[in-house]
């Protein structure tokens, strides 16, 4: 099966209809999912620890007109979900996961890794995991043995039976995605 792995969106709209309309202009469109931070959370992360007294949805989070409207696939959660239901005192996020399975694959969005400080995480798989889909830091980057390996956007990288870390890079700013090919066991690295 093929899926589209879009991640980082931070409520834009204008990058988010750019990858829809090169995903849904191939020739077989893949399933969508999203790996967190659909939304833009509005206050820091060090301001909600302080905040006295819950703030509403709108003061807390960016939610352009219509942009809910785009978010008709599944998706797990991520930090700036995490982070508006902290700051509202709402639950509307709990019913993403926290991490998803699908075809041999494990998608987290990463916010739960160590990272180094200059943004590479520390580890990105368990010893069951094989491959492992994430987002978080915006860089698009295949990851073997720890190491980032050179990436080509638009050419598809055949996985061996071996671990990875894939990074699907980010829709806001970047346009970036990752079209995974269970059966073919491909990754490609795509750019809007």
């Amino acid at each position: 099966m093929k899926y589209a792995l879009i991640g980082d969106i931070h409520s834009n709209i204008d990058d988010l209809e750019a990858v829809f309309k090169q995903i849904y202009s191939m020739e077989e469109t893949p399933m969508i999912i999203g790996m967190g931070d659909l939304f833009e959370c509005t206050i820091g992360k060090k301001k909600v620890a302080k905040l006295s007294a819950p703030l509403t949805l709108a003061e807390a989070q960016l939610n352009p007109p219509a942009f809910e409207q785009l978010l008709t696939f599944p998706s797990i959660r991520g930090n700036q979900e995490e982070r508006i239901m902290r700051a509202t005192g709402l639950t509307r996020y709990n019913h993403l996961p926290q991490e998803m399975h699908i075809d041999g694959a494990r998608l987290i969005h990463g916010h739960q890794f160590d990272w180094t400080r200059a943004w590479q995480p520390i580890a990105t798989h368990s010893a069951a995991d094989t491959l492992v889909f994430f987002g978080h830091s915006h860089d698009s980057m295949l990851y073997r043995k720890q190491r980032a390996k050179k990436i080509t956007f638009g050419t598809p990288i055949v996985l061996k039976k071996k671990k990875y870390g894939i990074n699907v890079g980010s829709v806001v700013d970047n346009r970036e995605w990752v079209l995974y090919d269970s059966v073919a066991r491909t990754v490609t690295f795509m750019k809007a």
